[in-house]
């Protein structure tokens, strides 16, 4: 999968791309990441690439003929371009699932106080959010969308079943994980988890999960209430004595 990025900041994504599983996929061919500088598309003599706006106002807008040029350099006519916004509709696995099926995604990382709308509209962008906060510009969430896109692309993760059972996808929190020592600090791990019983321990941590998502997402916990499950006797069990049990 190709990713291309427009920014005014390239070198904030260097280490982010560069590291870890990203920077793996990227080693095997898998990712091809291209960042692109807003900048270098300027026409001004500074190269400029922002104004203030029309109707007055604080701040600066960045401006559209950089931005055209740089996205007319990569041909992104037609292409699945994004525009990390905090106007945008939050992501969620359903828009991940689907950017990553794309062959190529684009990227614009907004600055200041946004994007002379033009280009948006030209454009025909999506605007996308990671959630309901405003930060200094679109990198960091352009490097969190990357990151949630590439677990869906085949071959980044190690195993495919770790997508599916990760936290959020799943429906429910993670349980609680634990490593070698068996004690650390007067701290034991949980018996069941050592016993080597695996029907036992997956009910130690389907009821932890449920226990933890109830807790603190009771949002997720009431969906996936709502959801039809085939559980077997022993979860049914369990999830009837978490529901039963008071926050």
């Amino acid at each position: 999968m190709k990713i291309d990025i427009l920014t005014l900041f390239p070198e904030m994504f260097v280490p982010v791309t560069d590291s870890s599983i990203l920077g793996k996929a990227r080693e095997k061919g898998i990712l091809d990441i291209n960042l692109i500088n807003i900048r270098d598309f300027s026409e001004d003599k500074h190269n400029k690439a922002d104004d203030t706006p029309f109707g007055g106002g604080p701040g600066m807008v960045m401006l559209a003929q950089p931005i055209f040029s740089a996205l007319e350099s990569i041909k992104a006519q037609g292409k699945k371009i994004l525009y990390m916004s905090p106007r945008g509709k939050v992501i969620d696995r359903q828009s991940i699932e689907s950017f990553a099926g794309e062959k190529e995604i684009v990227i614009l990382c907004g600055h200041y106080e946004g994007v002379d709308q033009r280009a948006l509209d030209y454009w025909n962008m999506e605007e996308v959010s990671i959630g309901d906060y405003i930060l200094t510009g679109g990198e960091l969430p352009a490097m969190v969308l990357i990151d949630a896109v590439a677990r869906f692309i085949p071959e980044v993760l190690g195993s495919e079943d770790s997508i599916v059972d990760e936290s959020i996808y799943s429906g429910l929190l993670e349980c609680d994980q634990y490593t070698k020592p068996r004690q650390f600090q007067d701290l034991e791990v949980p018996e069941v988890l050592t016993n080597g019983n695996h029907k036992l321990i997956h009910l130690w941590q389907y009821e932890n999960a449920l226990t933890l998502t109830k807790e603190r997402r009771k949002d997720l916990f009431d969906a996936y209430l709502e959801k039809e499950k085939n559980l077997t006797k022993d979860e049914k069990k369990i999830l009837e004595k978490v529901v039963a049990k008071p926050l």
